[in-house]
Order: C-alpha cells, then structure tokens, then sequence
C-alpha cells in the first residue's frame, strides 16, 4: 500500500525527468543550429517555388531545431515582411510537420537497451565543452551532452511513470478514458499549454512504454496524437497576431492542415476499431516505437495527400482570412527585423544583414541625390537628402536594438562575430548619409557665392562617383552576398578613387596658379573630393568589417 508521500515523490521524479528532458531537448537543438546556422540561413534565402523543396526546406530546418512551431513562426516572420509567399509557406509548413517527429523518434529509441551507452553521453559532452578550447568541438560536446540528457529524462520519466502503473486505481481511470473526442481533446488541450507537440508525443512515449494502457489498449493512445498536432498550431497562431493579413493566412493554412490530417484520420481510425493491432502493433514490438511511427506515419500521409492542393490551401486562407484596407502592400517597404525570428539567432543575424544592405543603399541613394544636386546646382536636393538621412538613422537605431536583442541568446563564436561586423557596418554606412549632407551644403555655398565649375572638373568629378559606384557595388559582394574573395577587388577600387583624389586635387592647384579657377572655390573643390574619398574609406570599412 502506498502512501501520500510515494505518490508526491513520483510526481517529482515525473517532472525532475520532464525537466532534464527539456534541457536536454534545448541543449541539442541550440547547438545543432548552432554548427548548421549558414546552412540554415542559406536554406531560408533559397526558398524554391517547387513544393517538395519547400516540403524538404521545413522538413530538415524542423528536424535541427526541433520544434514545428518554431519554424512556423519563421515562417510566419517572413510571410509577414513579404519575402515569402503563401505558395511557399505552405509547403514549408507541410515540410515542418514531417520533421517535428523527429523528437518521438529519438524518444522511442529508449525503447532498446542503450541506456548505459547513450547515458554516458551526457558526462562525456560536458567535458569536452569544458577541456576543449575549439569553439566547433565545444558546441559538439553541449550537443552530445544535450543528446545523453534527452535520454536521461526519459529514463527518470519513465521510472516515475512505472510507479502508477503498479496503482490499480490510476490504471483504471486510464482505461475507462475511451472516448476518441476527448482524448483528441485533452490532447489539443495540453499541447496548447506547453506549446509543443514534441514533449506531449514524448510523455505519451514514456506511459505507453512503462505499460500504461490508455483506453481500450488500441486506437485510443493515437487520438492524443492527432490532438497534439493540432495544438501545436497555437504558437503560430498567436505570433501572427499584430502581423498583416497575410501572416494571419500562414498560420490558417497550418491549422487548416493539421485539422484536416486529424479529421481523416479520425475518420479511418473511428471505422477501422483494430488499426493500431492490425499495422503498427504487427510491424514493431516495442510500444514506444509503435507511437512514434504513427506520428511519422500520419505526418508524411497527410503531406502526400495535401501537397497536390496547395493551392487550394491559399486560395481557403485567402477567402476565410480577406484583405483589409490598412494592410501594408507586399512590395512597399518591409520591416525585415521581425522579432519572430530572434527564437532562431541565426535567421535573425540574416535578416539583420538584409536590412543594414538596405540601409546601404538608402545610403548611396543619399549620396547620390546630393552628388546629382551639386553637379546641377540643385539646393532643392537637400530636402531629399535629409528625409532619406532621416529614415537611414532610424534604420541605424531599429537595426542596433534587434541586434542587442539577438546577442541575449546564446550564440555561437560565429554568430558574434556576424553581429560584431553588422555594427560596424551601420556605424560606417550613417557616417556615408552624413558625408552627402555635407556635399548639400557646398551645393548651397556655390549657389550663394555664384562659383561654377567648368565641364572638364564636372566630368573628373563624375568618373570620381563612379569608381566610388563600383565600390559600393563591390563591398555589397562582401557584405550581402558574404563573398570574402571581392575584398581584394575592393581594396583595388578604393586605391583608384585615392589616386583620383590625389590627382584632382594636383590639377586644381596647377589651375589656381594658371588663374584658372577662383580662389574661392578652393575650400569648396578639396573638401567635396574629400568627402568623397571618406565615402569610399567607409565602404571599405564595410567590406573590411566581414573579412
């Protein structure tokens, strides 16, 4: 007979395993993006039109980080800032549910006698985080660490669960709950509250291995199944509340998806009473690995029968969810610093870069409205030159906060040093939208003293900004396109827009001491190729800031 205290310890032990599962399950996915992070933010730049690329793209990203709902929210971010459309989100979602049951799968593998092996992973992770100096090699022992954890949890679990298993009163009430509705709905319920399905398919994993028989022993235990794939869609749900219209469609489409799956496989599993005993129960011996391969097994089917009807799942999102008069254009200027993507630091740093490179051209476009300006005389220019200036400090203040923000997660050496260059990036970039102000008011001190320049300095002058052109057009190479190998062709401009200024300034003297030019015009000449030769510095400094 057991006593109040046995029951209390037990539910202890319960959560002290759900507890080193869960830091476990962190431990593993955090570093696995970690050593895959390019790859990651290469996979979501390449986003295909083609529906088992996008099926692929969510199948492998959800199987590195471990949770659907954290690529769905991905998802949802760039649906939201308009660089992915509905056609490719729904496939990624698709892809998404693959990949989550990736954790039931792991989970199952206590069901085999590895325990004493895969235990040892977790002390042997730690020290080689700990004796290692190699940045790679320590990741590699916290994700080894983070594996041995997963299974130790389970282990813990799976003890505590053992123990109601011996209470005939706990193992009744188990078997009385046979109702297909409610276990669906318990299962919706509880998957909705911890906000993943991946630890609900796991505990269920854990009872179904300790001997627990859920219902009737059949259908019953995959009704909690189905229920946590649909209570899964919450975390996309509520990350798209306050985004457009067309964010709100990506996490319908997902719900619509999981409903969907559920219903007609509640429907076969409602007809067919021995489906559990009739396949999974044949194929595999072991419970654990019988759930676990429902999971897959329902996932992959659904994929398969709604992948032909992508579609069809816009076209629903797009009459159930309608377009709203305030809603932002998908082509008018996007705000790339979604903080849906800081939960995955990798993908944040990507969209981070894509920002400061707008931030680069709204600099150049700066520079060359007041350079334009200049060479016509125009003072109007400067009203221009200040709203762009306006909006690129702006972009300087929102792109330093989202960067602080990322670097309160735990990344790797890489990933620091990404957020490192993209600071001095936009610190280099405002100082170019400032050095356009400057050439604004030599513009306006030529119009005010009437000092003109003749055709043959406004021709030098305009070969000067297109070397300068070309450099920004370099250092984009470097700093967009991460092509260290353009740093050389940088370096290479930067030399040919000193040796320009150099010579400018030379001729400029030798037209003074001809009488050429008005002694006035001196300060004005030097400082505007001055300030054009910074501008060429600064976006050497940018490409510099990567290498």
């Amino acid at each position: 007979m057991y006593g109040t205290i046995d029951y209390v310890l037990s539910f202890f032990k319960l959560f002290a395993g759900l507890g080193a599962f869960l830091i476990g399950f962190k431990l593993l996915s955090e570093n696995i993006e970690k050593l895959a992070a390019n790859k990651l933010r290469g996979w979501f730049d390449k986003t295909s039109k083609s529906r088992l690329a996008g099926v692929g793209i969510g199948t492998v990203t959800t199987a590195l980080v471990q949770s659907s709902a954290t690529t769905t929210v991905m998802v949802v971010g760039f649906v939201n800032v308009g660089i992915m459309s509905l056609y490719q989100a729904t496939a990624i979602i698709m892809g998404a549910n693959i990949g989550t049951t990736i954790t039931a799968q792991i989970a199952a593998f206590r069901a085999f006698d590895i325990m004493p092996y895969v235990a040892f992973f977790s002390c042997a992770g730690i020290f080689v985080n700990m004796l290692c100096k190699n940045e790679r090699v320590k990741t590699v022992g916290l994700l080894i660490a983070g594996f041995g954890l997963i299974f130790l949890g389970l282990d813990y679990m799976s003890n505590a669960v053992s123990f109601y298993k011996e209470v005939p009163q706990i193992q009744q009430f188990l078997s009385e709950i046979d109702n297909a509705f409610l276990l669906l709905f318990v299962g919706i319920i509880f998957t909705a509250i911890v906000q993943s399905s991946s630890v609900i398919t796991s505990l269920v994993i854990v009872m179904v291995g300790a001997g627990l028989t859920i219902g009737t022993g059949n259908n019953d235990v995959l009704f909690l199944i189905l229920g946590s794939n649909i209570g899964s869609c919450v975390t996309a749900i509520l990350s798209s509340l306050g985004a457009n219209t067309n964010a709100k469609r990506a996490s319908f489409i997902h719900l619509l998806f999981n409903v969907s799956g559920t219903v007609v496989f509640m429907i076969v599993l409602l007809c067919w009473k021995d489906f559990m005993q009739m396949t999974f129960m044949r194929w595999f011996a072991k419970p654990e690995t019988q759930v676990a391969m429902f999971h897959t097994f329902f996932n992959v089917v659904c994929t398969c029968l709604f992948l032909p009807f992508v579609k069809v799942f816009v076209k629903v999102a797009t009459t159930v969810i309608r377009d709203k008069k305030e809603d932002v254009p998908v082509n008018a200027e996007r705000a790339l610093l979604d903080e849906r993507f800081i939960k995955t630091p990798s993908v944040a740093i990507a969209q981070a870069n894509r920002e400061a490179a707008h931030m680069a051209s709204l600099a150049m476009q700066s520079m060359q409205t007041a350079f334009d300006g200049f060479v016509a005389g125009d003072v109007a220019a400067k009203d221009q030159v200040d709203t762009l200036n306006a909006h690129i400090a702006e972009m300087e203040k929102n792109i330093v906060s989202y960067l602080i923000k990322i670097s309160a997660s735990d990344l790797s050496l890489n990933d620091e040093r990404l957020i490192s260059s993209i600071h001095h990036a936009t610190s280099d970039i405002i100082r170019i939208s400032e050095l356009a102000d400057n050439i604004t008011k030599y513009t306006r001190n030529c119009k005010k003293e009437g000092i003109e320049f003749s055709q043959g300095v406004i021709k030098s002058l305009k070969e000067m900004y297109d070397k300068i052109y070309t450099l920004y057009q370099k250092t984009l190479d470097v700093f967009d396109k991460k092509d260290i190998t353009a740093i050389k062709a940088v370096d290479a401009v930067e030399d040919t827009v000193d040796a320009a200024r150099k010579e400018m300034v030379k001729d400029h003297i030798r037209r003074l001491n001809e009488g050429k030019c008005k002694p006035e015009s001196s300060g004005i000449f030097i400082n505007l190729v001055g300030n054009l030769e910074r501008a060429a510095d600064h976006l050497t400094y940018v490409a510099h800031a990567f290498d």
